[in-house]
C-alpha cells in the first residue's frame, strides 16, 4: 500500500504562515523555515504585549492622576485613599482623563474630598 501524505493540508498550512509573514524583511517573508520562526516569535510578542499594554496604560493613568492631584496639594496615595473613604467610584482611566482634559472637573472632585 502506498504511503499517504496530505500535501494539500501541508501547502495550506505553509501558505497561511507565509501570508502572516508578509511585509517582513529579507528571507523572513518567503523562505518557509525562516518565516515560520519569525511568525512564531511575532505571535509570542503579540500575546505578551497585549497584556503589557494594560500595565503601561495603568501606569500612565497613575502618573496623570498624581500630577493632577499634586497640583492641588495631595499625593496620589492620599487622593485615592480619600476617594475610597468618600465612596467616589471613578476608575483611574476616567480620573486621568479628567485630570488631563478637564481640570475644572478634577478640581471639583478634589473639593468634594475636603
Amino acid at each position: 500500500m502506498p504511503r499517504s501524505v496530505n500535501s494539500v493540508a501541508k501547502r495550506a498550512r505553509r501558505k497561511k504562515v507565509l501570508k502572516q509573514a508578509k511585509g517582513y524583511f529579507g528571507r523572513r517573508k518567503n523562505v518557509w523555515t525562516v518565516a515560520k520562526n519569525a511568525v512564531d516569535k511575532a505571535m509570542l510578542y503579540a500575546y505578551r504585549d497585549r497584556r503589557n499594554k494594560k500595565r503601561t496604560f495603568r501606569a500612565l493613568w497613575i502618573m496623570r492622576i498624581n500630577a493632577g492631584s499634586r497640583a492641588h496639594g495631595l499625593s496620589y496615595s492620599q487622593f485615592m485613599g480619600k476617594l475610597k473613604t468618600k465612596n467616589i467610584d471613578l476608575n483611574r482611566k476616567v480620573l486621568a482623563d479628567l485630570a488631563m482634559n478637564d481640570p475644572a472637573a478634577f478640581k471639583a472632585i478634589i473639593d468634594k474630598l475636603n
